[in-house]
């Protein structure tokens, strides 16, 4: 009988233990640049499982995200597709400027659903192809560092009629993947898990290294749950993850 009273007395205590480690559980609002989207789904999984505050993300293009956040969005994390963004909400005072770090470098691809169809970047050169997707430009990193490809290779002005605009780096995929666009220039960590079609890793020299920075915005400040996630990003656990859908890490974090 007393051990039986002893072993319920644990169980309370243990119950009593794990209810406290969890009462101060809270919720982080995440802005997540599109291109991330797989593995920000990981990572939060990762992160509820170990802290157990949870992040709702959100995702879209950097630009859009940007645009929102200086209007007031309730947005507490930013995982931008660039540097520059979450340094002008930093600069602006909407962001907490030490809190900046280069969280992935990502990687550009062009792609198309069809084996055999990409070689290379003479592809680009045959111009046998109708329908050329890439992000907006203006919007997302990875439709500006598509637009910087084709003018270093010289076929920017050539190639522009053809071009299909996503709204943002899923809108183009989605473009190739339904069979809209022949081709299109989409991230590595899209294609991560698929072995179907063809695809061309684009050289580095050809655009500027798209360098992903994370802040933490001013509305999350205050909040343990926003800054437990940041420092959870920069961990082994979550780098691990990152590096795991094709991006490459920034040594200095």
């Amino acid at each position: 009988m007393r051990l039986f009273q002893s072993m319920m007395a644990a169980a309370v205590l243990i119950a009593v233990c794990l209810v406290a480690g969890r009462a101060d559980a809270d919720q982080v609002n995440v802005a997540v640049a599109a291109n991330f989207t797989a593995p920000a789904k990981e990572i939060a999984a990762a992160f509820r499982q170990k802290s157990g505050h949870e992040a709702v993300l959100s995702f879209g293009s950097s630009g859009q995200f940007y645009t929102q956040i200086t209007q007031a969005a309730p947005f507490q994390v930013f995982l931008s597709a660039d540097q520059e963004r979450p340094k002008k909400l930093a600069d602006n005072g909407l962001a907490v400027p030490e809190s900046r770090f280069t969280y992935a470098i990502g990687k550009l691809v062009l792609w198309s659903k069809k084996p055999g169809y990409v070689k290379g970047e003479e592809t680009l050169r045959n111009d046998a192809f109708a329908k050329l997707s890439i992000c907006n430009p203006v919007a997302a990193p990875y439709g500006e560092a598509a637009v910087e490809t084709l003018r270093s290779l010289k076929l920017y002005d050539s190639l522009k009629p053809k071009f299909v605009l996503g709204a943002d780096i899923m809108q183009a995929f989605q473009f190739v993947d339904t069979g809209n666009a022949e081709l299109g220039f989409v991230a590595l960590s899209q294609l991560t898990g698929n072995v179907g079609g063809s695809r061309w890793v684009v050289p580095q020299e050809l655009y500027k290294p798209i360098r992903q920075d994370a802040v933490l915005l001013k509305k999350g400040a205050s909040s343990e749950a926003a800054k437990a996630f940041l420092q959870f990003l920069k961990g082994p656990e979550a780098r691990a993850i990152i590096e795991k859908y094709g991006y490459a890490l920034d040594s200095s974090n």
